[in-house]
Parts: C-alpha cells; sequence; structure tokens
C-alpha cells in the first residue's frame, strides 16, 4: 500500500512537473506571493483593507472587478497559497447550480467536521445567471463559504444586488506601463519560470510590447513569448527579439478595439462630450465608432442613462425617460438593430437644454452629510406610528391647508435655509436655453 502511494506520489508530481512547463509563459509567471503582484498598490498596498485580510487569513466575501489581464485570477491564486482554509475553483462558464450547491454542502461538511473554512474562487462570475447568483447567497451570508468572485464587467450592474450587499467589491484597475515593464523584465530575467536571460529584448520592441499590451499583463507575456519563438537563436541558443517581431505576432491587436485601453476610453469620453456641447453629429459619429468596434452597447446606453441627468437634467427631464428607454433597447433588442435607439437617444441628448444643477445639488447634499452631525429630524416631520407620537408637533398636510403649509419647515435645524438643489439660468451653458425650472 505504501509502495502503491509512493508510486502515485511520484505520478502525479511528474505529471504536475509536465504541465507545468508545458504551461504558457502568462501562467508561469503568476505571483506566488503578494510581494510578486505588481501594479495594484492601491488595493494590495501595505495596510489596506485587502492585504491585512490576507496576510492574517480573514478574509471575507470579496468580488475583484477589473479588465483582462490585471491579476484577479493571480491574486486569487496568491489566496489559494497562502490561506488555511479549503480553496476551491470554478468557473462560472462551465459550472451550474448543481456545482455550487455541492461546493456549499461539502463546505458545510468540513466546517461541521473539522472546523475548516471554504474559499470557493468563481471566475466570470458574472456569466452565472440570476437562479445560480441566488444558489450562492445563504451560504455567504452565514459564512458557509469565503466567495471570491472575479469579473470584467461592473458587477453593481451584472452580479444580483444581495449578492454585492454581502461581499466587498475590490476595483482592481489596468496595469500601468511600468508595472507592464516590470512584468516583462522580470519573465527575461526568471531562470526557473521564465527565460532566465536567454532571450535578450530590445528596447523598441519593449516599448511595443507595452504598447499593444494596454495593460494587460496576460497579452504582454503572451506577445513575448509569440516574438521570441520566431526569433532566431544565435550559435549560443541565444534569442535576440526586435521589434520587427513584435510587430509580427501582434499585428491583429492593433486592429482590434481594446475594450479596457486608450481607445476606450478617448472614444466614450469624446462621446459625452460631444453630447454635452450640444453636437449631434459628433456625438453620433464617435457612437459609430465605438459600435463598429464591437462595444457593448450596454455600456453606452448606460452612459446615456447618466448623461441624462448629470448634463441635461431639470432643462428637459424627458431626457431621462428617453435615456432609460435605450438601456432597455440595448439589452432586449440588441445589435444591430437597437443602433437606432441609441442614434434616437444621443441625437435628443444632444439637443436637448443642459443643466447639471441635480449633478451639484446631490453632491452638495452628500458632502454636507459628510461633513457634518447627524442632524435630526425635525418632530413634526417623524413617523407617527410609535409610542409617544401624539406628543410631536403638528404636521400640516400640504394638500388640505396649503398656505399654511408654506411656512413649515422641512431640513433639520441646523441645516434651516441652506440650499442644494439651485436652478440656473441657461443662457450661459452650450445650448442657450430657457429656464431652469424651479
Amino acid at each position: 500500500m505504501t509502495w502503491r502511494r509512493t508510486m502515485e506520489d511520484l505520478f502525479s508530481g511528474s505529471a504536475r512537473d509536465a504541465l507545468a512547463a508545458a504551461a504558457p509563459l502568462a501562467v508561469r509567471m503568476r505571483p506566488r506571493t503578494l510581494d510578486e503582484v505588481v501594479g495594484q498598490d492601491d488595493v494590495l498596498g501595505p495596510g489596506t483593507f485587502l492585504r491585512r485580510a490576507i496576510e492574517t487569513d480573514a478574509l471575507t466575501s470579496i468580488i475583484l472587478y477589473g479588465p483582462p489581464g490585471c491579476g484577479k485570477t493571480s491574486l486569487a491564486r496568491v489566496i489559494a497559497s497562502t490561506t488555511h482554509a479549503h480553496f476551491a475553483e470554478i468557473s462560472a462558464v462551465t459550472s451550474g447550480v448543481k456545482e455550487v450547491r455541492a461546493l456549499i454542502e461539502e463546505a458545510r461538511d468540513r466546517l461541521g467536521m473539522s472546523g475548516q473554512r471554504t474559499i470557493v474562487f468563481i471566475d466570470e462570475i458574472h456569466r452565472f445567471n440570476k437562479t445560480q447568483q441566488d444558489a450562492l447567497l445563504h451560504a455567504v451570508e452565514d459564512r458557509l463559504i469565503v466567495l471570491i468572485g472575479a469579473t470584467t464587467e461592473n458587477p453593481f450592474f451584472e452580479v444580483a444586488a444581495p449578492l454585492i450587499s454581502r461581499s466587498r467589491v475590490i476595483v482592481m484597475r489596468a496595469l500601468s506601463d511600468e508595472a507592464i515593464r516590470t512584468i516583462v523584465r522580470a519573465a527575461l530575467a526568471d531562470a526557473e519560470r521564465g527565460y532566465g536571460g536567454s532571450v535578450e529584448l530590445e528596447p523598441e520592441a519593449e516599448d511595443r510590447i507595452v504598447r499593444v499590451a494596454s495593460g494587460d499583463a496576460r497579452a504582454a507575456l503572451t506577445a513575448l513569448e509569440l516574438a521570441a519563438s520566431i526569433a532566431p537563436a544565435d550559435a549560443s541558443g541565444r534569442r535576440r527579439v526586435v521589434a520587427e517581431h513584435v510587430a509580427e505576432v501582434t499585428q491583429t491587436r492593433h486592429l482590434r478595439y481594446d475594450k479596457t485601453g486608450d481607445e476606450h476610453y478617448d472614444l466614450a469620453s469624446a462621446f459625452i462630450k460631444s453630447m454635452r456641447g450640444s453636437d449631434p453629429d459628433a456625438a453620433v459619429y464617435y457612437l459609430a465608432r465605438m459600435i463598429a468596434s464591437g462595444e457593448d452597447p450596454k455600456f453606452i446606453a448606460r452612459r446615456m442613462l447618466i448623461f441624462a441627468s448629470e448634463d441635461v437634467g431639470m432643462a428637459d427631464s424627458h431626457a431621462l425617460l428617453v435615456a432609460h428607454a435605450a438601456v432597455k433597447a440595448a439589452e432586449f433588442v440588441g445589435l444591430p438593430e437597437c443602433r437606432i435607439n441609441l442614434a434616437h437617444a444621443a441625437i435628443y441628448l444632444a439637443l436637448a437644454p443642459k443643466s447639471n444643477a441635480c449633478y451639484r445639488a446631490i453632491d452638495e447634499a452628500l458632502a454636507e452629510v459628510e461633513r457634518g452631525a447627524a442632524a435630526e429630524v425635525p418632530e413634526h416631520l417623524r413617523d407617527r406610528h410609535r409610542p409617544g407620537a401624539d406628543e410631536y408637533p403638528e404636521y400640516v398636510y400640504p394638500h388640505d391647508r396649503p398656505e399654511e403649509a408654506k411656512s413649515q419647515t422641512y431640513l433639520p435645524a441646523p441645516l434651516t435655509g441652506r440650499r442644494f438643489y439651485v436652478p440656473e439660468s441657461l443662457e450661459d451653458t452650450a445650448s442657450g436655453g430657457g429656464q431652469d425650472p424651479a
């Protein structure tokens, strides 16, 4: 029995080594410790919530949200290697409710029998439908499992709200150019997992890899690996990668619209600013650029929904209804037909009069709440369904006694007279429209 177990261990160990050696460079170079994670200091730097939670093995459920190649899966693997909890990993692409429930039952048994926690990593969690996400709720709430979800889509739109409320969303950013350079150079130098000095990268080739990666570490390492594979070796076996090698293996990427790169943000910014500047032609042009490049129509519609209140606001409240209709069209009609709905909304918003009074009002109110003490609700406005409520001052019902109600105050006493919503004249705005209604 011992001999058989030894042979099985040797076989499985050899198999793991063989698989590791055959893995792509991007997989081999995954960080193994928190200190090897590059470019996410905002969420993993010394003293941050997430780093302390990982180091003390006190992690609670989190949703990792960020663009491809920023390190979400790598971070989950680092957690797997450092935690004392049992770590299980599934993909939302290939798993369903049955697999989720089986994991939860195993976690329940494990916790009951040995007291060991279970961490479940679900990659691309946004691909789970509502039923699949609901299957996780009670297990996450009761802490039968600690959930680590990873998603490239905004979780506040794509992940069920009850699951979001039971987790903490961690926003991970696209990697900076310097972070990409650090990762590429580490792969060139690492003798165990990378090239160990057997590949030399010319500065222009490195610049090109960084540029086409657009903050995606996986894309950068893949480009390096492909370029190294076509670079000729000298007599000693050393390969010199030049810019032409990188260009040859990244031709198609230059033609693609990178949803996390500069073009994505530049086009979205130009689209919003064209509508704000009341230029319908420019707005439709940038809309067409995004559609032709493969942008998610739901992203475009959501940006217009925000714009309708942020930039049009009370100057034309119908704008919010038009934008909301565009969101529904993007969800239920889809491309190519919803391009017409999106154009309809974009042109309407561009031509609408503009006011950012609502935007300023809520931000002023939030700032007041943040810096001020929690002022008590005036007694005449408080709920009457409680003991002692009869002693409150009378509330004047405006529909019955409109003249008396005019003198009734509504803000807490310390804020009496404070104005958050300030109607503005639109004569100074790009639209040159009329008066913002009071």
